[in-house]
């Protein structure tokens, strides 16, 4: 029963072990659903789950004059317990700034026995798709019908499957990445699904190894007209994908050894060693203060231009043992794990030029859009979702020349009837857009159990007036 409830629960699950509450006889490492070859399956398999308590949070503040005492925080049952804050109420306020996803994995019964273990001679990686339940809600009811679709991170094609299975009248899909081994098992991913539907043939699936910053260029080459009438939906998922996280020989993993490399496309030039190693010291100060936040940004610029005079860094693991000496001992192993974190996506997102070619995308994306058309777009630390929003806005036109909205509306309980799409809380309407999510929503609690990595994400999603 244990195992039938952490399958309904959620239908991707990480390579990090299941939570202990569903262990049984099938709780394995790694899942990963296939298809029959035999049945034809709807992919609306995502319910609202009413069940959920909202969230309530107390905080107790012990004050002494003499003693500094750490807060306690209790937390009532059924409420998510938060992180700790410096400041009484904290928790509650982080909160406030963005909407839980309510929505669980509910899976058909003839759906379960689908789930299959992963091995290492496995044809498709098991990436999770974040909020994957979410992605379908947005597309599911608008625009209607969804005819074309732009997966701008077409990964290991698990949102593009899914939206694939959960709209028959769409007619074009378009994959963009610049990894060529995700465009390998993207392919192989989609074509399962397409030799089990009736209407493939009805159906044009087009990849590209191209970066989402040519989504213009690559519409315009394939047909001139959709860019005349634009797509219905664009999604854009801006995390790392497991299999290059695990891969060690991309550079990208804290834990694993390998190169400092960190290209997202094999074929560009510049790497992780080159700014370590030959970039100015104070850009290299710039980009772990900038792109990784770091507090201690000033010690390991210093050290990393010490360490040039003994050979220069050339491995995560010499960048790794760099920062774990420049980390008090007393911070533990987590203390040195989080700047280290820190460090590689400040390094990460250099390397890849990431903000500035988002910012760009965001806007040539809503460009592409028809009259009704959204984009949703997910983030996974605070630098990229700053952008996100903030363009959000510019592309809307909601400024009234000294930063302040013209329109804010709130969706009432009357309003749910009408738009008969309860996940929309807030919305912002602009002279050419909505922004349907004035707070981000973020992944549900059973979600979060299942694939730690996705505690970050956010989604935000606008429509084109």
């Amino acid at each position: 029963m244990a195992s039938a409830t952490a399958t309904k629960l959620f239908l991707f699950s990480s390579v990090l072990p299941l939570n202990s509450s569903f262990k049984s006889t099938k709780a394995i490492p790694a899942l990963k659903f296939f298809f029959s070859s035999n049945k034809n399956y709807n992919f609306n398999l995502i319910r609202p789950y009413s069940s959920v308590s909202k969230t309530t949070l107390i905080t107790n503040t012990v004050s002494d004059k003499s003693k500094s005492k750490k807060k306690k925080k209790k937390t009532v049952k059924g409420s998510l317990p938060s992180s700790s804050s410096s400041s009484g109420g904290g928790g509650e306020e982080k909160l406030k700034r963005r909407t839980r996803s309510q929505r669980v994995f509910d899976i058909p019964e003839d759906f379960q026995h689908q789930l299959v273990i992963h091995g290492e001679n496995s044809k498709i990686n098991s990436h999770i798709p974040v909020m994957l339940g979410e992605v379908l809600e947005v597309f599911e009811k608008h625009p209607s019908p969804l005819r074309s679709f732009v997966d701008c991170t077409l990964g290991a094609a698990g949102h593009s499957s899914a939206i694939i299975s959960a709209h028959p009248e769409l007619e074009l899909l378009i994959g963009l990445d610049v990894d060529p081994k995700a465009h390998e098992k993207a392919k192989l991913h989609i074509n399962d699904v397409l030799n089990l539907n009736e209407r493939a043939s009805e159906l044009k699936v087009i990849t590209c190894h191209k970066n989402f910053k040519d989504i213009k260029s690559v519409l315009s080459e394939i047909d001139e007209k959709i860019l005349t009438h634009g797509v219905d939906g664009i999604l854009m998922d801006l995390g790392m994908s497991s299999m290059q996280v695990n891969n060690a020989e991309r550079g990208f993993s804290v834990l694993c050894d390998g190169p400092l490399d960190m290209r997202m496309d094999p074929q560009a030039t510049l790497r992780a060693e080159d700014i370590l190693n030959s970039w100015p010291e104070a850009e290299v100060g710039r980009i772990l203060r900038d792109y990784g936040e770091e507090s201690n940004w000033f010690s390991l610029q210093n050290k990393i231009m010490k360490a040039r005079s003994n050979g220069g860094l050339h491995s995560t693991s010499e960048l790794g043992n760099l920062i774990r000496g420049s980390t008090p001992q007393s911070a533990g192993r987590q203390g040195w794990m989080k700047t280290a974190t820190r460090v590689f996506q400040a390094l990460r997102i250099a390397v890849n030029d990431e903000l500035k070619i988002l910012e760009d995308t965001l806007h040539a994306s809503f460009d592409c859009l028809s009259p009704g058309g959204r984009l949703a777009v997910i983030s996974f630390h605070s630098l990229e979702d700053r952008i996100v929003k903030k363009t959000f806005l510019d592309i809307i036109e909601v400024g009234d020349g000294n930063g302040l909205l013209k329109e804010e509306k709130t969706i009432t309980k009357r309003d749910e009837d009408e738009v008969k799409e309860t996940w929309i809380k807030q919305k912002i309407i602009g002279k050419k857009g909505i922004n349907l999510t004035k707070r981000p929503i973020t992944p549900c609690e059973a979600e979060e159990r299942l694939n730690r990595r996705c505690r970050s994400a956010k989604l935000r999603v606008i429509q084109k007036l």
